[in-house]
């Protein structure tokens, strides 16, 4: 088999529903519409989620019509298959603000210019709710209930919003609106992309096929996601996107070498036999895989200078000579008013998450307390978790 339709197929896959259909398409060179679909509640891209746009770029290489829609109207929602608790409303200036660098960054994987992109506000303004009816009529309450997170909510007590349950209904009609034949997304997405099967039927079209993609993990060993701050985002600096991969479970190895670094099959089978037999030992196996990473997003020259500050600072112990300033006034300030100053962290729980868990310092001193007040001078070292430094000038 080719090796990009090998890759396309199996690479990182957890499920294929029409994977005959597929094969023989990719076999035979007949021109696909493939879609993914990404709701802007985030201002990154994970690798995560990166992943799925590598599939794109295989599906690309092969001359197939990518379709890329971003759920600027479906962020208003927000995609409730991995979540525990009910999502907040997003504004349009947050989802604005949220999509403003989706483009850039999947330029790092998929060639832009050859991308058809669309916004689902582009057909959901002003949708008739008399479409919504007949819609909502192909799906039983029982249905939606039934899905794993809500069932796990109702057991719980935990509230379901009635806006969540319209969410699979939304995303199925984004590929009746685009005429897709084939939609790639993450497993615990496949209710969602089989709701857009039954929707296409609903509208005489041929059903998509679907490729979902395993999970993967992030650095505290649960699933990858914006929301606990366990990410690699792919514009993550250099220096700190090396780090994070070192610090990653050492379980986790071989799964990011597959999904994130894409070393081939039988580089896959090496390294796990050579970590088995201790011929190579998981930190040096983390070192090679941030290596690919890193030169991956930014170059080989940028990756090895990464991995020679990470040897510096973080194995040798010694202080970071080139650590990044920021200009402050001088003065009292809160903890975490200064860590966003700072813009070390993506949001205010983020920094009272990280506080409470003994992840900052200042000048080596551990603040646990996230109301502390701080006494802002030149030359403080403010630290955020292992690898993030910042020097007040």
């Amino acid at each position: 088999m080719n090796e990009k339709i090998k890759d396309i197929l199996e690479r990182g896959t957890e499920d294929i529903i029409g994977e005959k259909e597929i094969k023989e398409a990719l076999q035979s060179g007949e021109k696909l519409r493939v879609k993914l679909g990404l709701d802007p509640t985030g201002t990154n891209i994970h690798l995560g989620g990166a992943s799925q746009f590598w599939r794109l770029k295989a599906f690309q290489d092969l001359g197939h019509q990518v379709v890329f829609i971003i759920g600027d109207f479906t962020a208003k929602i927000g995609d409730a298959s991995d979540k525990q608790e009910m999502r907040s409303n997003l504004t349009d200036e947050e989802i604005s603000k949220n999509m403003k660098d989706y483009k850039e960054q999947i330029s790092k994987i998929l060639d832009i210019e050859k991308v058809e992109i669309r916004y689902n506000s582009e057909w959901f303004n002003g949708f008739d709710l008399r479409k919504l009816i007949p819609l909502a009529m192909e799906f039983t309450a029982q249905q939606m209930i039934q899905r794993r997170n809500f069932k796990e909510r109702w057991d719980q007590e935990k509230p379901i919003g009635l806006h969540e349950l319209l969410y699979p209904l939304l995303q199925g009609y984004d590929s009746v609106a685009i005429n897709a034949d084939v939609e790639i997304g993450g497993f615990d997405q496949l209710f969602n992309l089989k709701a857009g099967r039954k929707i296409q039927r609903f509208y005489k079209q041929k059903p998509q096929n679907i490729i979902t993609s395993k999970m993967l993990y992030g650095l505290d060993g649960r699933e990858m996601s914006t929301s606990w701050g366990n990410v690699v985002n792919i514009n993550d600096e250099p220096k700190e996107m090396y780090g994070k991969i070192m610090s990653i479970h050492d379980d986790l190895i071989l799964d990011y070498f597959e999904f994130c670094a894409f070393a081939s099959y039988e580089e896959l089978q090496k390294i796990k036999e050579d970590i088995a037999a201790e011929r190579l030992s998981p930190r040096d196996a983390k070192a090679d895989l941030a290596f690919r990473i890193v030169a991956l997003y930014y170059g080989k020259k940028t990756a090895e200078e990464a991995g020679e500050y990470f040897e510096r600072v973080f194995r040798k112990k010694e202080s970071p000579e080139d650590v990044e300033k920021v200009k402050l006034e001088e003065g009292e300030m809160g903890i975490i008013d200064l860590l966003e100053s700072c813009g070390m962290v993506s949001s205010r729980a983020e920094a009272k998450r990280l506080i409470v868990q003994g992840g900052v310092k200042i000048d080596q001193n551990i603040i646990k307390e996230p109301h502390a007040k701080i006494s802002v001078k030149k030359g403080m070292i403010v630290k955020v978790g292992k690898r993030r430094f910042k020097e007040v000038t």
